[in-house]
């Protein structure tokens, strides 16, 4: 009996390890079996779909009229509305309203991107038109709605909405930017000096500088380089505008925390500009001298011979500043007047593009070549005369925050003796007119 009693417990143990064993072993060939069913099913599967592939290669090669569309492009009904209502019932007010440009400068710029967006059609499905392209892109532009409200006006996928975007903006930006941003010839150098003069009561004076920001949404990685100076992200561009109200010079993707004095120094502006590439050879007279023309800038960009910017106003007593005198003051008026050429250019850009007046959700990848491609597309509407709608800025104006003022920029030791000298002779000059 005791032996019996000691032999128990290793009978317990044994016979649990034997079921053990056989339960794992019943587990194993079930799994092995599972197995082999999912990959049977996996090869049906596969073999199914080479077949319907090549039926539908012989069908293609036999019927070669037949076309097979699939679902990310149109449906009847969504091109029934794009051939028969925009193509063919759109009035002259329905193409400014929706395209922000007339129906001729529209297939223009149609013929103009065609090398860079033209698809080729296939056995199985049609290519989208190059017109429907750009429109698609167009009205994400103008409007900023989402990408799944344009996906549904247009019939198509929410990623082709995304695609024709990018696409378009970079075709334009390699395309356009020969011919409608560039660097002005002299006779362009001399119109906008007169039109500053004419208009705007500022001689000798060839081009404006001014800043943007266009709203973001929160990066990835290194938020806070983004936040401009009125707390909300953006990114910073700069810009040149000309007399008659276009861009020159376009410097995008700048974080918007970035200063706008470091921007403009590390620009090709900056170089083309102290070089004298911005005033004919040789320099025009003003005030008896050979004189380049000039820029104009915010307080916020320093004082340059090629730059002119306001004396600084006095601010309580204080202030460091020494009271104004009077042709000091009537020459802040002068440049400030002037300013806004930038002021309303930069203005009529966000109301006719309206993805930079509110926030954009698009990557830091494509919103640098989107700011570019509307800079073009501006230029472009304003050289064919296109009509602008004052609606537009009223618009933007109750929708969008307004934009951020920088602070000043202090004498520096990029400042020259030399610039204060002719921010002097325009004092002059101010000064002999009012008299």
């Amino acid at each position: 009996m005791e032996e019996e009693e000691q032999l128990r417990p290793f009978m317990f143990l044994m016979t649990y390890m034997l079921l053990k064993r056989r339960r794992d072993i019943n587990d194993a060939h079930i799994q092995r079996r599972t197995e082999i069913q999912r990959r049977i099913r996996h090869r049906q599967y596969f073999f199914q779909r080479q077949r319907r592939m090549l039926m539908m290669m012989i069908a293609g090669g036999i019927r070669s009229n037949v076309r097979i569309r699939t679902r990310p492009w149109t449906t009847t009904r969504s091109t029934d509305w794009w051939e028969r209502v925009v193509m063919t019932e759109f009035q002259p007010s329905d193409w400014l309203d929706k395209f922000r440009m007339s129906r001729e400068t529209f297939f223009y710029l149609c013929d103009k991107l065609r090398p860079r967006l033209a698809r080729q059609d296939t056995s199985f499905r049609l290519a989208l038109p190059v017109e429907k392209r750009v429109a698609v892109a167009l009205w994400r532009l103008a409007s900023n709605i989402e990408y799944r409200t344009i996906s549904t006006l247009f019939g198509v996928g929410k990623s082709t909405v995304c695609r024709c975007v990018r696409d378009m903006c970079h075709a334009i930006v390699a395309l356009l930017s020969a011919v409608y941003l560039r660097t002005p010839n002299e006779q362009e150098l001399e119109d906008s000096a007169q039109l500053f003069l004419s208009h705007w009561g500022f001689p000798h004076c060839a081009a404006a500088i001014a800043t943007l920001h266009t709203a973001i949404i929160t990066p990835s990685s290194n938020a806070s380089d983004y936040a401009n100076p009125a707390g909300w992200l953006s990114v910073l561009s700069q810009v040149a505008v000309s007399g008659r109200g276009q861009f020159w010079d376009v410097c995008a993707s700048f974080p918007g925390g970035t200063d706008p004095a470091d921007i403009l120094q590390n620009s090709s502006l900056w170089a083309t500009a102290a070089d004298g590439g911005l005033s004919p050879s040789p320099p025009p007279i003003f005030m008896g001298k050979p004189l380049r023309y000039v820029l104009l800038g915010e307080a916020c960009y320093p004082l340059q011979s090629w730059l002119m910017k306001a004396y600084p106003e006095e601010k309580g007593r204080r202030a460091n500043h020494t009271t104004l005198t009077e042709p000091q003051r009537l020459f802040n008026r002068r440049l400030t007047r002037a300013l806004r050429v930038s002021e309303e250019a930069l203005s009529r850009l966000r109301a006719r593009w309206q993805c930079l007046s509110k926030r954009n959700d698009c990557g830091l990848d494509v919103v640098p070549t989107m700011i570019l491609a509307c800079c073009i597309l501006h230029n472009m509407c304003e050289s064919h005369g296109d009509a602008f709608k004052a609606e537009w800025q009223v618009e933007v104006a109750e929708a969008e925050s307004p934009q951020p003022s920088h602070k000043p920029l202090i004498s520096t030791n990029m400042d020259q003796s030399h610039a204060e000298d002719i921010r002097r002779l325009f004092c002059d000059s101010f000064e002999q007119q009012s008299d």
